[in-house]
């Protein structure tokens, strides 16, 4: 009897120990079975990226099912890709919550994807869907960018009309320029000192814009120098441009009746290096004593070493370049520059050709324009219309 009550006795205490653990295991078990819960449903979308040149798609979505308290806990979206939804996904990124919009770039064309978005709170998986397929495709035009459309045509369509009103004689006004005005006094200055002139056509390349304007100055000076008996010398940078270089002396001497007054010897390659090139210009300058520099075409660091040895040696400079950084140090030592557009400018001005006079005259009148809808964009955006200035913005 005795042994019997103790035996109740242990296995009442037993029983009171074990209670909070087998609490503890149907927690567990609870925790466990809304685990088990399916997650909810996402829905997927797949569209071709527009306005753009392929390889690229977007991918947005949604989850109906979930409410506020769930779409809080949600910390991370996991994006999956595959060709074939049924094949395994890869994933290829990872978005934090509050995304429902992904830029896939770097796809093959006209192939399919598909794409599985999985959101986590934490390491649960709280909702899953796939969708597709997308297939990434190319567009011929942009639609954003019709306002610059409108004004290419606009300025194709004003060019051409310019040009051929050129052709027919039509004499359009071009602002003189105080640089090329000095072109003629200054050759005529070198005629009267014996002294030759120095043409310095830069450290571009024939395709340039600023070497091809420098090409048509070129002939306007040589031409002047066949007339008035003087020597021009061309040292050159680059053999393409040394070879246009002694094809325009030669026909603007063969203009002028002199053919036989052209030296090949004068228009001549030195070196593409920079200030080895620098230093032999340099060398000329103060031996040959040019009584005129003309410096016009791309410059960089040795535009003021250029510039600073003629100076010394007590020549007339003339400089043109669009290098915008090199003109302050043309403006402070030499006589005349030509800033910019002015450099284009003087070479229609000089050669009065239709193609280049039309360009320019169309250049004018697209910069009117630009003015005038910068203008009436500041009184849109003033009164609130932001309309207008969206209408340009092409992103």
């Amino acid at each position: 009897m005795k042994k019997s009550g103790f035996k109740f006795l242990v296995v009442l205490a037993v029983s009171i120990w074990l209670t909070p653990f087998a609490s503890f295991a149907e927690v567990i078990s609870a925790d466990s079975a809304f685990q088990s819960f399916p997650p909810m449903p996402i829905i997927v979308t797949v569209s071709d990226m527009p306005n753009d040149p392929g390889g690229a798609l977007i991918v947005e979505w949604s989850i109906p099912d979930a409410d506020s308290l769930t779409l809080a806990s949600m910390n991370v979206y996991q994006i999956s890709r595959s060709s074939n939804p049924d094949s395994e996904f890869e994933s290829i990124t990872s978005l934090v919550a509050g995304s429902t919009r992904y830029e896939d770039s770097g796809l093959e064309d006209g192939k399919n994807y598909y794409y599985r978005i999985i959101a986590f709170d934490n390491d649960n998986r709280l909702a899953e869907g796939t969708g597709g397929p997308g297939v990434p495709s190319g567009q011929w035009f942009n639609t954003g960018r019709i306002p610059i459309l409108i004004m290419v045509v606009l300025f194709a369509t004003t060019a051409i009309g310019f040009i051929v009103s050129a052709k027919k004689g039509y004499k359009f006004y071009v602002r003189p320029i105080a640089g090329i005005r000095a072109v003629d006094d200054a050759i005529g200055r070198a005629t009267e000192m014996g002294r030759p002139i120095l043409y310095v056509p830069g450290l571009g390349t024939a395709s340039e814009v600023a070497t091809i304007a420098a090409f048509t100055i070129l002939g306007r000076v040589a031409r002047k120098v066949a007339e008035y008996n003087t020597r021009v010398i061309v040292p050159n940078y680059d053999p393409v441009v040394m070879a246009v270089c002694q094809e325009v002396v030669k026909g603007a001497y063969t203009a002028a009746g002199k053919p036989d007054m052209y030296d090949a010897n004068d228009v001549y390659f030195v070196t593409q290096d920079q200030f080895p090139y620098t230093a032999a210009v340099n060398g000329v300058m103060l031996r040959q004593k040019p009584a005129t520099n003309f410096y016009m075409g791309m410059f960089y660091a040795e535009s003021l070493v250029l510039a600073e040895t003629g100076f010394i040696s007590g020549s007339i400079q003339i400089a043109g370049t669009d290098q915008l950084v090199q003109i302050p140090f043309f403006v402070s030592v030499c006589d005349f520059v030509l800033m910019g557009e002015e450099l284009y400018a003087a070479s229609a001005y000089l050669s009065q050709e239709p193609q280049q006079l039309g360009t320019l005259k169309a250049q004018d009148w697209g910069k009117v324009l630009v003015v005038v809808l910068i203008i009436v964009g500041m009184i849109f955006s003033t009164f609130g219309w932001e309309s207008f200035a969206a209408w340009f913005d092409v992103g």
